[in-house]
Parts: structure tokens; C-alpha cells; sequence
């Protein structure tokens, strides 16, 4: 994309921001829609909206926009909403279906401490999974944008515990952008089985801006020997298990508490640092422990969104994401 149609773009995505919601402390776009330069009307802009007071910002936001809320909901208040989002929930409320100009847009709103939380301990791995992959940022936040450094970091280590001891450049993007959707309920009927490949493809420039740093972070420290493949790098990492410890060491304390039998699964206290002897055992426990993360992420999330909109527009929804999933299988 050029530059021009990068900034007219940029304009386009952030145009609800300042006509339509209230005053944010961080937002992006992301999903499907930022892969084409031209989305079909029928697309969806995705957006991830902080702010520091859910329950202040729903207030004001009912004022402006009771439309973008289920009758139900807009009548039971923004106590409700925020308490649905976060007991129900994994803390983000979404409105769905949105109309704003000749556009359709899906917002979440999701506390600021919280955002921060998951991004940096994979407490939910939700809303830190999506910011692993290329996000348009819209409004920027100097903590989120520091603390998902590590976030980046975190990724990076899991993948590379979880791939074989040679894969390329793109098998790493693939398996960073998989780790979110491991135990994802909407992945065995809901969702475009070639999602992944889709998303790497569609901004594999975006991945390596966001990842080679990392990368050559992890050469430097001997972690990672490349060669070429083609026109993409291949790599080779080393599987010993002083390789194994250290990459370990690098993801969140709620991942690695998983490989120590003795923190009980409601521990807030940090561990103190897991020693493992082999790379299969390692893989099978962080593989394990993001499936479980992500399965009960994701059916929370579900069901908090189909209380929230109602039965008729949560069979909308659904019925695009299942239409969706049924032509990438039928193709």
C-alpha cells in the first residue's frame, strides 16, 4: 500500500474515534479487514478500545450511542454492563454491528489495568493474543505499547518451544499466530480453517517488522542459527536443554507455574524458576496450558456476548462466522 492510501486508510479507521465514541486511552483495529485494501461492504472493522473507567465511559457512551447496545442491556445500565464483562466476560464488552457512514464496525471496551494484565501475564490470553499479531494502532499508549514488547518476546519463546529443531521464517509467524486460537471453541465450526495461513500471508511484512528484532535478539544470544530458504529465512534452533531452560524462562509465571505441580492453580505469588530437562515435555505443558487458557477465554467471551446482544443479533453474528467457516471448508 502506498503511502497515501496508508494515511487515507489510517484516516478511515480512526474516523469513529473522533465522530462516534467517547475519548479513549488506547485503541486498534484488527481482524480480517486491515489484510484488504478494498473489504467487501459486508465486513466487520474490528476495534479494541481502553479506557480507564468502563463503567464512566458506558455511561457516557449510552448517551450518544443507546442504539449500539441491546434493548435489554441499554436499559439495565452501564453497572450491568461492566459487571456482565467482567464476571461473565474476560472483561471486554463488545458491540457488534454497528453502523457508522456506509461502514459496519465491532467494538470492545476493556479496562486499562486489565489490558495491561493480560497482555503481560497471559492471566486470560485474550486480548494479548491479538496483540501478538499486526494491529493497526490508532491510539497510542506508551505502557501498552512497552509492556507488549514482552508480550512479543513471550510469543516468540512458546513458538519456538513448540516448533521442531528446522522451520522457516513463515512457520514461525504461523505458529506465533496460532497460539491464540489453540482451544478456541469457535475454531471447530465458527472460524475460516485457513485463518492462519490467511493472516500470515495477507501481512507477512507486518510480522517481520514486528519480529526480527526479536529474532536477531535470539541469533545473537546463540539460541538460533539461519540460513536461507528461498526467499525466506530458515532457521535452526538449538533443542538442548540449557536452550529449553532459557527459552522457559522467558514466558509469563501463570505459564511456567503449570510445570510445577506444586503451585496450586490459584497462586498469585511468582514462582520461583522452573528447571526442565527435555524440550517434548516442555512443549506438551505450555501447549496444554494455552488450550486451557484459551478454551475457557473463548467460552467465557461467547457467552458474555450472547447475553449481551440478544438472541437475535448473537444468531447473526454466528450464523456469519459459521457461513464463513462452511466456504473455506467447501473451497
Amino acid at each position: 500500500m502506498r503511502p497515501a492510501e496508508e494515511v487515507a486508510r489510517a484516516a478511515a479507521l480512526a474516523g469513529p474515534l473522533g465522530e462516534l465514541l467517547p475519548p479513549v486511552d488506547f485503541c486498534c483495529a484488527y481482524g480480517s479487514t486491515l489484510l484488504h485494501a478494498r473489504p467487501d461492504a459486508s465486513s466487520m472493522v474490528d476495534y479494541i478500545l481502553g479506557v480507564p473507567d468502563p463503567l464512566q465511559w458506558h455511561s457516557e457512551n449510552l448517551e450518544r450511542n443507546p442504539d449500539h447496545y441491546s434493548g435489554w442491556m441499554a436499559r439495565l445500565g452501564p453497572g450491568a454492563i461492566t459487571r456482565l464483562a467482567d464476571n461473565i466476560g474476560v472483561g471486554v464488552y463488545f458491540n457488534p454491528f454497528v453502523e457508522w457512514r456506509d461502514k459496519r464496525i465491532k467494538y470492545g471496551v476493556v479496562r486499562m489495568k486489565d489490558l495491561a494484565m493480560d497482555v503481560l501475564t497471559w492471566d486470560r490470553f485474550y486480548l494479548s493474543g491479538r496483540l501478538q499479531k499486526p494491529v493497526h494502532v490508532l491510539v497510542d499508549n506508551w505502557d501498552i505499547r512497552k509492556i507488549n514488547t514482552i508480550n512479543l518476546k513471550m510469543a516468540t519463546s512458546a513458538s519456538l518451544l513448540l516448533l521442531p529443531a528446522e522451520f522457516t521464517e513463515y512457520d514461525l509467524y504461523a505458529q506465533i499466530c496460532s497460539l491464540s486460537y489453540m482451544g478456541d471453541l469457535r475454531m471447530l465450526f465458527a472460524e475460516d480453517k485457513n485463518k492462519v495461513k490467511k493472516i500470515v500471508e495477507g501481512s507477512f511484512p507486518s510480522f517481520q517488522s514486528m519480529y526480527r528484532p526479536l529474532i536477531q535478539e535470539y541469533i545473537a544470544e546463540g539460541l538460533l542459527k539461519t540460513s536461507s530458504y528461498g526467499q525466506q529465512k530458515a532457521f535452526h534452533q538449538d533443542c538442548g536443554a540449557s536452550a529449553t531452560n532459557e527459552l522457559f524462562s522467558y514466558l509469563p509465571w501463570t505459564i511456567q507455574r503449570r510445570l510445577q505441580g506444586r503451585f496450586a492453580s490459584n497462586c498469585k505469588e511468582m514462582p520461583t524458576r522452573a528447571s526442565v530437562s527435555s524440550k517434548d515435555v516442555t512443549a506438551t505443558c505450555v501447549r496444554k496450558a494455552l488450550r486451557r487458557r484459551v478454551m475457557v477465554s473463548s467460552a467465557r467471551q461467547a457467552m458474555s456476548g450472547l447475553l449481551a446482544s440478544g438472541g437475535a443479533v448473537a444468531a447473526r453474528y454466528l450464523g456469519k462466522k459459521i457461513s464463513k467457516a462452511w466456504k473455506s471448508r467447501t473451497v
